[in-house]
Protein backbone atom coordinates (compact mmCIF):
# COMPACT_ATOMS: atom_id res chain seq x y z
CA UNK A 1 0.00 0.00 0.00
CA UNK A 2 1.38 3.41 -1.01
CA UNK A 3 2.01 5.80 1.90
CA UNK A 4 -0.17 8.90 1.97
CA UNK A 5 1.68 11.96 0.70
CA UNK A 6 2.75 14.50 3.30
CA UNK A 7 1.43 18.00 2.58
CA UNK A 8 3.39 21.15 3.39
CA UNK A 9 2.25 24.75 3.71
CA UNK A 10 5.00 26.89 2.17
CA UNK A 11 3.47 30.37 1.83
CA UNK A 12 0.68 32.50 3.26
CA UNK A 13 -0.45 36.10 3.02
CA UNK A 14 -3.56 38.03 3.98
CA UNK A 15 -4.77 41.58 3.51
CA UNK A 16 -5.58 43.98 6.31
CA UNK A 17 -9.09 43.50 7.71
CA UNK A 18 -10.86 46.56 6.32
CA UNK A 19 -14.37 47.59 7.31
CA UNK A 20 -14.71 49.02 3.81
CA UNK A 21 -12.32 48.51 0.92
CA UNK A 22 -13.80 51.49 -0.90
CA UNK A 23 -13.65 51.38 -4.69
CA UNK A 24 -11.32 48.37 -4.81
CA UNK A 25 -12.92 45.39 -6.53
CA UNK A 26 -12.38 41.72 -5.78
CA UNK A 27 -9.51 41.32 -8.25
CA UNK A 28 -7.70 44.27 -6.67
CA UNK A 29 -8.13 42.66 -3.23
CA UNK A 30 -6.77 39.31 -4.43
CA UNK A 31 -3.76 40.31 -6.53
CA UNK A 32 -1.48 41.68 -3.75
CA UNK A 33 -1.90 38.44 -1.80
CA UNK A 34 -1.09 36.32 -4.86
CA UNK A 35 2.05 38.36 -5.52
CA UNK A 36 3.04 37.95 -1.87
CA UNK A 37 2.78 34.15 -1.80
CA UNK A 38 4.50 33.78 -5.18
CA UNK A 39 7.32 35.90 -3.82
CA UNK A 40 7.66 33.80 -0.68
CA UNK A 41 8.28 30.67 -2.75
CA UNK A 42 10.10 32.24 -5.69
CA UNK A 43 7.40 31.56 -8.28
CA UNK A 44 6.21 33.87 -11.05
CA UNK A 45 2.51 33.20 -11.45
CA UNK A 46 -0.32 30.66 -11.22
CA UNK A 47 1.15 28.67 -14.11
CA UNK A 48 3.99 27.63 -11.76
CA UNK A 49 1.65 25.53 -9.60
CA UNK A 50 -0.33 22.48 -10.65
CA UNK A 51 -3.75 23.40 -9.27
CA UNK A 52 -5.67 26.50 -8.14
CA UNK A 53 -8.74 26.57 -5.89
CA UNK A 54 -10.63 29.54 -4.48
CA UNK A 55 -13.33 30.14 -1.90
CA UNK A 56 -15.95 32.90 -1.97
CA UNK A 57 -19.69 33.57 -1.74
CA UNK A 58 -21.70 34.55 -4.82
CA UNK A 59 -24.52 35.84 -2.59
CA UNK A 60 -22.27 38.73 -1.52
CA UNK A 61 -22.01 39.92 -5.11
CA UNK A 62 -25.61 39.03 -5.91
CA UNK A 63 -24.94 37.08 -9.10
CA UNK A 64 -24.52 33.45 -10.07
CA UNK A 65 -20.93 32.44 -10.84
CA UNK A 66 -19.71 35.83 -9.59
CA UNK A 67 -16.54 34.11 -8.36
CA UNK A 68 -15.38 33.85 -11.98
CA UNK A 69 -14.54 37.56 -11.87
CA UNK A 70 -11.94 36.76 -9.22
CA UNK A 71 -10.18 34.42 -11.62
CA UNK A 72 -9.08 37.51 -13.56
CA UNK A 73 -6.44 37.95 -10.85
CA UNK A 74 -4.75 34.79 -12.15
CA UNK A 75 -4.57 35.79 -15.79
CA UNK A 76 -6.71 34.49 -18.63
CA UNK A 77 -3.99 32.61 -20.52
CA UNK A 78 -2.45 30.11 -20.61
CA UNK A 79 -5.21 27.90 -19.18
CA UNK A 80 -4.82 26.39 -15.72
CA UNK A 81 -6.46 23.68 -13.65
CA UNK A 82 -8.83 25.68 -11.46
CA UNK A 83 -11.72 24.98 -9.10
CA UNK A 84 -13.90 26.85 -6.62
CA UNK A 85 -15.84 26.20 -3.42
CA UNK A 86 -18.81 28.27 -2.30
CA UNK A 87 -17.33 28.34 1.20
CA UNK A 88 -14.44 29.67 3.20
CA UNK A 89 -11.14 29.03 1.44
CA UNK A 90 -10.21 26.52 4.17
CA UNK A 91 -12.39 24.10 2.21
CA UNK A 92 -10.55 25.09 -0.98
CA UNK A 93 -7.43 23.97 0.89
CA UNK A 94 -9.11 20.66 1.66
CA UNK A 95 -9.97 20.12 -2.02
CA UNK A 96 -6.41 20.97 -2.98
CA UNK A 97 -5.02 18.44 -0.50
CA UNK A 98 -7.23 15.76 -2.05
CA UNK A 99 -5.95 16.74 -5.49
CA UNK A 100 -2.35 16.26 -4.35
CA UNK A 101 -3.04 13.02 -2.54
CA UNK A 102 -4.72 11.60 -5.65
CA UNK A 103 -1.47 12.26 -7.58
CA UNK A 104 -3.16 14.86 -9.78
CA UNK A 105 -0.89 17.66 -8.54
CA UNK A 106 2.24 18.31 -6.54
CA UNK A 107 1.47 21.92 -5.65
CA UNK A 108 -1.57 24.15 -5.29
CA UNK A 109 -2.50 27.80 -4.88
CA UNK A 110 -5.48 28.55 -2.62
CA UNK A 111 -7.15 31.91 -2.11
CA UNK A 112 -10.32 33.28 -0.57
CA UNK A 113 -11.89 36.71 -0.96
CA UNK A 114 -14.97 38.80 -0.25
CA UNK A 115 -16.19 42.36 -0.30
CA UNK A 116 -18.72 41.92 2.48
CA UNK A 117 -19.35 45.65 2.90
CA UNK A 118 -21.34 45.68 -0.33
CA UNK A 119 -24.42 44.34 1.45
CA UNK A 120 -25.94 43.51 4.82
CA UNK A 121 -23.97 40.39 5.63
CA UNK A 122 -26.10 38.99 8.52
CA UNK A 123 -29.11 39.01 6.19
CA UNK A 124 -27.19 37.71 3.17
CA UNK A 125 -25.99 34.71 5.21
CA UNK A 126 -29.60 33.72 5.88
CA UNK A 127 -29.54 32.24 2.40
CA UNK A 128 -27.27 29.47 3.73
CA UNK A 129 -30.20 28.18 5.76
CA UNK A 130 -32.56 25.36 4.91
CA UNK A 131 -34.23 26.63 1.70
CA UNK A 132 -37.71 25.33 2.53
CA UNK A 133 -38.35 26.29 6.15
CA UNK A 134 -35.73 28.76 7.40
CA UNK A 135 -34.34 30.78 4.47
CA UNK A 136 -37.80 32.21 3.59
CA UNK A 137 -37.96 33.66 7.13
CA UNK A 138 -34.77 35.69 6.51
CA UNK A 139 -33.45 34.95 10.00
CA UNK A 140 -30.14 36.80 10.19
CA UNK A 141 -26.93 35.20 11.44
CA UNK A 142 -26.64 37.45 14.51
CA UNK A 143 -30.12 36.51 15.74
CA UNK A 144 -29.35 32.81 15.34
CA UNK A 145 -26.07 33.22 17.21
CA UNK A 146 -27.89 35.11 19.98
CA UNK A 147 -30.29 32.19 20.34
CA UNK A 148 -27.31 29.86 20.65
CA UNK A 149 -25.66 32.11 23.25
CA UNK A 150 -28.88 32.28 25.29
CA UNK A 151 -29.13 28.49 25.35
CA UNK A 152 -25.51 28.26 26.46
CA UNK A 153 -26.09 30.71 29.33
CA UNK A 154 -29.32 29.08 30.48
CA UNK A 155 -27.58 25.70 30.59
CA UNK A 156 -24.88 27.18 32.81
CA UNK A 157 -22.16 26.50 30.23
CA UNK A 158 -21.18 30.15 29.78
CA UNK A 159 -21.77 33.60 31.25
CA UNK A 160 -21.82 37.07 29.75
CA UNK A 161 -18.69 37.76 31.79
CA UNK A 162 -16.92 34.79 30.20
CA UNK A 163 -17.98 36.00 26.73
CA UNK A 164 -16.63 39.46 27.47
CA UNK A 165 -13.43 37.81 28.66
CA UNK A 166 -13.03 36.17 25.25
CA UNK A 167 -13.38 39.57 23.56
CA UNK A 168 -10.95 41.31 25.93
CA UNK A 169 -8.29 38.63 25.43
CA UNK A 170 -8.74 38.65 21.65
CA UNK A 171 -8.32 42.40 21.41
CA UNK A 172 -5.24 42.32 23.61
CA UNK A 173 -3.65 39.58 21.48
CA UNK A 174 -4.54 41.54 18.32
CA UNK A 175 -2.30 44.42 19.39
CA UNK A 176 0.62 42.57 17.76
CA UNK A 177 -1.37 41.68 14.62
CA UNK A 178 -0.76 44.28 11.88
CA UNK A 179 -3.83 43.09 9.96
CA UNK A 180 -6.31 43.46 12.84
CA UNK A 181 -9.36 45.65 12.44
CA UNK A 182 -10.00 45.98 16.19
CA UNK A 183 -7.37 45.80 18.93
CA UNK A 184 -6.40 47.31 22.25
CA UNK A 185 -6.76 46.71 25.94
CA UNK A 186 -10.34 46.89 27.22
CA UNK A 187 -11.80 45.78 30.53
CA UNK A 188 -14.54 43.20 30.91
CA UNK A 189 -16.55 45.78 32.88
CA UNK A 190 -16.40 48.26 29.98
CA UNK A 191 -17.58 45.61 27.53
CA UNK A 192 -20.48 44.56 29.77
CA UNK A 193 -21.59 48.17 30.22
CA UNK A 194 -22.54 48.38 26.53
CA UNK A 195 -26.11 47.71 25.41
CA UNK A 196 -26.98 44.43 23.74
CA UNK A 197 -27.76 44.40 20.02
CA UNK A 198 -29.59 41.06 20.11
CA UNK A 199 -29.71 39.80 23.68
CA UNK A 200 -27.42 38.48 25.09
CA UNK A 201 -24.99 39.60 22.37
CA UNK A 202 -23.36 43.00 22.41
CA UNK A 203 -21.67 44.50 19.40
CA UNK A 204 -18.32 43.46 20.87
CA UNK A 205 -19.47 39.81 20.95
CA UNK A 206 -19.83 39.82 17.16
CA UNK A 207 -16.74 39.64 14.97
CA UNK A 208 -16.25 42.82 12.91
CA UNK A 209 -16.83 41.89 9.27
CA UNK A 210 -14.02 42.80 6.90
CA UNK A 211 -13.33 43.11 3.19
CA UNK A 212 -10.19 41.49 1.89
CA UNK A 213 -8.45 38.34 0.71
CA UNK A 214 -5.94 35.70 1.76
CA UNK A 215 -3.78 33.28 -0.22
CA UNK A 216 -1.73 30.17 0.50
CA UNK A 217 0.52 27.77 -1.39
CA UNK A 218 0.78 24.10 -0.43
CA UNK A 219 2.75 21.25 -1.97
CA UNK A 220 4.22 17.86 -1.24
CA UNK A 221 7.06 17.83 1.28
CA UNK A 222 9.40 16.67 -1.51
CA UNK A 223 8.45 19.73 -3.59
CA UNK A 224 8.98 22.03 -0.57
CA UNK A 225 12.48 20.62 -0.15
CA UNK A 226 13.11 21.08 -3.88
CA UNK A 227 12.05 24.71 -3.64
CA UNK A 228 14.24 25.12 -0.55
CA UNK A 229 11.67 27.07 1.46
CA UNK A 230 10.63 26.76 5.13
CA UNK A 231 7.41 24.84 5.61
CA UNK A 232 4.95 23.38 8.10
CA UNK A 233 3.45 19.91 7.65
CA UNK A 234 -0.32 19.43 7.69
CA UNK A 235 -0.23 16.22 9.73
CA UNK A 236 -4.02 15.88 9.85
CA UNK A 237 -7.15 17.52 8.48
CA UNK A 238 -10.83 16.61 8.68
CA UNK A 239 -14.22 18.30 8.39
CA UNK A 240 -17.72 17.30 9.49
CA UNK A 241 -21.18 18.80 9.06
CA UNK A 242 -24.34 18.68 11.15
CA UNK A 243 -27.98 18.79 10.08
CA UNK A 244 -29.36 22.02 8.63
CA UNK A 245 -32.41 21.57 10.88
CA UNK A 246 -31.47 23.72 13.87
CA UNK A 247 -34.23 22.13 15.98
CA UNK A 248 -32.50 18.75 15.73
CA UNK A 249 -29.12 20.02 17.00
CA UNK A 250 -27.80 20.72 20.47
CA UNK A 251 -26.61 24.26 19.78
CA UNK A 252 -24.62 24.35 23.03
CA UNK A 253 -22.23 21.68 21.75
CA UNK A 254 -20.26 21.05 18.54
CA UNK A 255 -20.04 17.31 17.89
CA UNK A 256 -18.88 17.95 14.32
CA UNK A 257 -15.84 19.83 15.66
CA UNK A 258 -15.13 17.02 18.12
CA UNK A 259 -15.33 14.41 15.35
CA UNK A 260 -13.19 16.46 12.98
CA UNK A 261 -10.61 16.92 15.75
CA UNK A 262 -10.48 13.17 16.30
CA UNK A 263 -10.10 12.56 12.57
CA UNK A 264 -7.33 15.15 12.28
CA UNK A 265 -5.46 13.70 15.25
CA UNK A 266 -5.61 16.69 17.59
CA UNK A 267 -5.24 14.45 20.65
CA UNK A 268 -2.04 12.80 19.43
CA UNK A 269 0.17 15.48 20.92
CA UNK A 270 0.38 18.73 22.82
CA UNK A 271 -1.41 21.72 21.27
CA UNK A 272 0.70 24.81 21.80
CA UNK A 273 -1.51 27.19 19.83
CA UNK A 274 -5.10 26.98 18.60
CA UNK A 275 -6.48 29.45 16.07
CA UNK A 276 -10.27 29.15 16.19
CA UNK A 277 -12.69 30.68 13.69
CA UNK A 278 -15.40 31.77 16.16
CA UNK A 279 -17.43 34.67 14.69
CA UNK A 280 -19.17 35.18 18.05
CA UNK A 281 -17.56 35.23 21.49
CA UNK A 282 -19.61 32.39 22.95
CA UNK A 283 -18.67 30.12 20.04
CA UNK A 284 -15.03 30.17 21.13
CA UNK A 285 -16.20 28.71 24.46
CA UNK A 286 -18.05 25.93 22.63
CA UNK A 287 -15.10 25.17 20.35
CA UNK A 288 -12.55 25.16 23.17
CA UNK A 289 -14.60 22.54 24.98
CA UNK A 290 -15.23 20.46 21.84
CA UNK A 291 -11.52 20.42 20.99
CA UNK A 292 -10.56 19.48 24.54
CA UNK A 293 -8.11 22.37 24.84
CA UNK A 294 -6.51 22.99 28.21
CA UNK A 295 -4.99 25.98 29.96
CA UNK A 296 -1.60 25.20 28.41
CA UNK A 297 -2.92 26.05 24.92
CA UNK A 298 -2.75 29.66 23.75
CA UNK A 299 -6.03 30.40 21.98
CA UNK A 300 -6.10 32.88 19.10
CA UNK A 301 -2.74 34.59 19.68
CA UNK A 302 -3.50 36.65 16.55
CA UNK A 303 -6.76 37.88 18.05
CA UNK A 304 -8.72 35.52 15.81
CA UNK A 305 -11.80 36.67 13.94
CA UNK A 306 -12.90 38.77 16.90
CA UNK A 307 -10.15 41.15 15.75
CA UNK A 308 -11.33 41.08 12.13
CA UNK A 309 -13.46 38.59 10.23
CA UNK A 310 -12.08 38.33 6.71
CA UNK A 311 -15.16 36.88 5.07
CA UNK A 312 -14.58 33.68 3.06
CA UNK A 313 -10.92 33.67 4.09
CA UNK A 314 -10.90 33.73 7.91
CA UNK A 315 -10.75 29.94 8.14
CA UNK A 316 -7.80 29.83 5.75
CA UNK A 317 -6.20 32.63 7.75
CA UNK A 318 -6.40 30.55 10.93
CA UNK A 319 -4.32 27.86 9.20
CA UNK A 320 -1.99 30.55 7.92
CA UNK A 321 -1.48 31.98 11.40
CA UNK A 322 -0.44 28.58 12.78
CA UNK A 323 1.86 28.12 9.77
CA UNK A 324 3.56 31.45 10.48
CA UNK A 325 4.28 30.53 14.08
CA UNK A 326 5.71 27.16 13.13
CA UNK A 327 8.10 28.43 10.45
CA UNK A 328 9.21 31.26 12.75
CA UNK A 329 10.18 28.66 15.35
CA UNK A 330 7.74 29.94 18.00
CA UNK A 331 5.90 26.61 18.21
CA UNK A 332 6.23 23.07 16.89
CA UNK A 333 2.55 22.01 16.84
CA UNK A 334 -0.74 23.85 16.52
CA UNK A 335 -4.40 23.44 15.60
CA UNK A 336 -6.46 25.55 13.21
CA UNK A 337 -10.24 25.60 12.84
CA UNK A 338 -12.69 26.92 10.25
CA UNK A 339 -16.47 27.05 10.28
CA UNK A 340 -19.32 27.57 7.85
CA UNK A 341 -23.08 27.79 8.15
CA UNK A 342 -25.29 28.91 11.05
CA UNK A 343 -24.34 28.25 14.69
CA UNK A 344 -21.16 26.27 13.91
CA UNK A 345 -22.93 23.87 11.53
CA UNK A 346 -19.90 22.80 9.48
CA UNK A 347 -16.43 22.61 10.98
CA UNK A 348 -12.93 21.88 9.67
CA UNK A 349 -9.94 21.10 11.89
CA UNK A 350 -6.31 20.96 10.79
CA UNK A 351 -3.17 20.02 12.71
CA UNK A 352 0.11 21.60 11.65
CA UNK A 353 3.53 20.50 12.86
CA UNK A 354 7.14 21.51 12.31
CA UNK A 355 9.16 19.60 9.76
Amino acid sequence: MTAMKEIAVVAFSQSDCLARAGAANEVELIMPQLRAVFGQVGLNNAQDVDFVCSGSCDYLQGAAFAFVAGVDALGAVPPIKESHVEMDAAWALYESILKIRMDQAESALIYGFAKASAGELPTVLSQQLDPYYLAPLWVDSVSLAAMQARLLIEKGLATEQAMAGVVARARKHAMVNPHAQVSGEVSIETLLAADTVVSPLRESDCAPVADGAAAMIICTVDKAREWGVPYAVISGIDHRIETHNLGMRDLTDSPSTRQAAAGAGVGRGAVEVAELCAPFSHQEIILTRALGLGDDTVINPSGGVMAGNLMMASGLARIGEVFRRIVSGDISRGVAHATSGPCLQHNLVAVLESA
